[in-house]
């Protein structure tokens, strides 16, 4: 039984949508273009005047807010990056998430230059260990995407470091107003759904 099914399956209200931020937990990450996912739903949170609780159970920070009437759930994993995949397959089920389009995950790319924010729904997770490891465990990647874009490094080889790095201040003031589109973005997809959201951002220059 896939994921879905299980979660239609679940008694309760379910969330309209689970908005999912990718990063790495800890100090010594806090800050770095890896966690740019984690910024965005920092933000809509605080802009909420929410905060998240810890869910061992879901292995994630979570709040639920209300945004125009639909019930969202935010969430930042708290396994590493590559484990992404645990949490948001358990927060799936336990909010009773029954479409992939409703599961909306925000996250850095390297693809994209600094500062751009695109929409998409599926497609190539272009080596991204927490867009493979959720895909792994929904059995699926139709789910929609928030990137944020963090640029290449100079060195082709370092994409690793390079994400796990704190930018430069230069590049933060590029990354700190894709933060905020990253927020509107989000809250786009929950309005007006994934097509509308993509007209309404994609085109944006940072």
């Amino acid at each position: 039984m896939s994921v879905f099914r299980r979660a239609a399956l679940r008694r309760g209200t379910p969330a309209d949508y689970l908005v999912v931020g990718l990063g790495n937990p800890g100090a010594k990450y806090l800050g770095t273009r890896h966690n740019m996912g984690y910024e965005v739903v920092e933000q809509i949170a605080q802009r909420e005047m929410t905060s998240f609780d810890t869910s061992k159970r879901d292995r994630a920070r979570t709040a639920a807010i209300t945004y125009q009437g639909y019930r969202v759930i935010l969430a930042c994993p708290i396994t590493l990056m590559n484990l992404s995949g645990e949490s948001v397959s358990s927060l799936v089920r336990r909010n009773g998430i029954d479409q992939v389009d409703r599961v909306v995950v925000v996250h850095d790319e390297l693809d994209l230059e600094p500062g751009r924010v695109k929409v998409k729904r599926g497609g190539s997770n272009a080596g991204h260990n927490g867009l493979n490891s959720i895909r792994q465990h929904l059995g699926t990647d139709d789910f929609v995407r928030i990137r944020i874009g963090v640029g290449k490094p100079p060195d082709p080889q370092s994409g690793r470091d390079w994400v796990l790095r704190r930018p430069s201040p230069d590049d933060r003031s590029t990354l700190d107003p894709a933060v905020d589109v990253g927020v509107e973005a989000v809250k786009a997809v929950v309005v007006g759904g994934v097509e509308q959201a993509m007209n309404e951002i994609n085109g944006r220059q940072p």
